[in-house]
């Protein structure tokens, strides 16, 4: 099994050689070899190969990285494909290989010359063609030598090293354990501080924003499933948690199901104001945007046209709250700015008493997310010294704090769903904030446009008659 992926340099050239056929990594530069160039001068040939046809600057070689599985392959037999792979797909390059030892699993190195030496053409690569040639090609050779390959098919995605060394191993992705301990919480969660206070509990940090981000603890980034699917956004995972996980997951529910605020049948108002002003505006839009009106607008006109659905939003916005005057919105929006500060000073004061706890939440986590690994530990399984220790000082906090684990439990679910239920709330607040401010910013621009156009029409009207 191999994973491989090419890189693409820009920097010396001679650095890179020197990298590759580094005598520590290759036992000595036993396990070299070389393509179209000679030992000791494949600087000098690449750097020549570039001066005759005078591609000396931009990129200046590609690194290829073969890795295998643990115990899998030997030296030999990786560079004896290193060497195979070079002579098909990089035939007429200047290629240099190294086979390194040095880390827990064998990997070759293959950098070669950006510049065909035939044809004096630069190499390019597309991602097509990397699942197509390349993998493809390092896949056949290790099924020739007997090796096991990855995945049959062609992915639509590359695979890091660690994700692959599970896989080969025969455990989870970080990717799947993720989605996999989601399905879980989201089965067993009440509400959603529950949901979250579960995740944590499963070992992973949550990252609150625009989109849930997730990541185990020693992880560098946060992964971001909602992205991919709409199951994993918060409002999928807050319907799902209705009972709904089954039906979505089989495709005969959406994820998200916007349902519209039930309104009563009113008799049709007669606007006034900015309502009406608006009404007016969007009027003017539509017809401009079915060609009524000659065609030649302002760019801002044009603009206007394209997000006439924003327009639309801003005047629901205002029937929704009653507003028809510009001391309406004034007031609208001083309430709101009330709201904002009230809603964010209780956040604070949760963040102040999550704060206080966070030490018996987080040994909560602990305890219950690394009670797994007390049992490898105690079953005499290596690499769990660290987790196991960390399992026992959560263990000893919480027997110091004298609270029952299922009382700070329920306390901690009930804390995360008020804080997500404030940020939700800020988010609604301050996207109301940011109509009022547009609304306010917005009337001038477009009673004067109102004017040209309904300017306009009259011309063309008085023009027609005069006709």
């Amino acid at each position: 099994m191999a994973v491989t992926k090419i890189l693409a340099r820009n920097a010396r050239l001679d650095q890179a050689i020197q990298y590759v056929l580094n005598g520590d990594k290759t036992d000595h530069q036993i396990l070299t070899a070389h393509q179209n160039c000679d030992p000791g001068r494949e600087y000098r040939q690449m750097m020549d190969t570039k001066r005759d046809v005078g591609k000396l600057d931009g990129r200046q070689c590609y690194h290829i990285i073969q890795s295998f599985k643990p115990g899998e392959v030997t030296p030999e037999l990786a560079l004896e494909i290193a060497k195979e792979f070079a002579a098909e797909y990089l035939a007429d390059y200047e290629v240099v290989i190294g086979t390194h030892v040095d880390k827990g699993h064998i990997h070759s190195h293959l950098v070669f010359n950006s510049v065909n030496a035939q044809t004096g053409e630069k190499y390019h690569v597309t991602t097509q063609e990397y699942y197509r040639q390349i993998r493809a090609i390092s896949d056949r050779l290790c099924r020739e030598h007997g090796l096991s390959v990855i995945m049959e098919g062609q992915p639509s995605q590359t695979v890091s090293y660690i994700e692959w060394l599970r896989q080969s191993r025969d455990q989870p992705t970080f990717r799947s354990m993720l989605e996999e301990d989601l399905r879980t919480a989201i089965e067993d969660a009440n509400d959603l501080g529950h949901f979250f206070m579960l995740i944590e509990h499963m070992g992973w940090e949550i990252s609150h924003g625009n989109r849930l981000g997730f990541r185990l603890r020693g992880q560098e980034r946060f992964m971001y499933p909602g992205r991919k699917n709409p199951l994993f956004a918060e409002d999928g995972i807050c319907t799902a948690i209705l009972g709904n996980l089954e039906e979505i997951e089989a495709g005969r529910r959406s994820a998200v199901i916007p349902r519209p605020r039930y309104q009563p049948y009113k008799k049709h108002p007669k606007y006034t104001g900015l309502m009406a002003l608006y009404v007016h505006y969007l009027y003017v839009l539509g017809k401009i945007e079915k060609r009524q009106y000659p065609p030649r607008m302002t760019p801002q006109m044009k603009k206007d046209v394209m997000h006439s659905e924003h327009y639309r939003e801003q005047f629901a916005f205002l029937r929704e709250n009653g507003i028809a005057t510009q001391e309406d919105i004034a007031a609208f929006q001083v309430r709101a700015e009330e709201t904002l500060a009230s809603l964010t000073k209780q956040r604070t004061i949760l963040n102040v008493k999550k704060k206080k706890r966070q030490k018996l939440y987080t040994a909560l986590t602990d305890a219950t997310a690394l009670a797994q690994a007390k049992a490898f530990y105690e079953e005499g399984l290596s690499g769990m010294e660290a987790e196991f220790f960390r399992y026992m000082e959560a263990a000893s906090i919480l027997e110091q704090c004298g609270i029952p684990p299922d009382r700070l439990m329920a306390e901690k679910a009930e804390l995360y769903e008020q804080l997500a239920q404030i940020n939700r709330d800020i988010r609604a607040a301050r996207k109301q904030l940011g109509l009022c401010r547009e609304i306010q910013s917005q009337q001038s621009q477009m009673e004067r446009a109102i004017e040209r156009i309904e300017f306009r029409e009259r011309e063309n009207h008085i023009g027609h008659r005069e006709r």
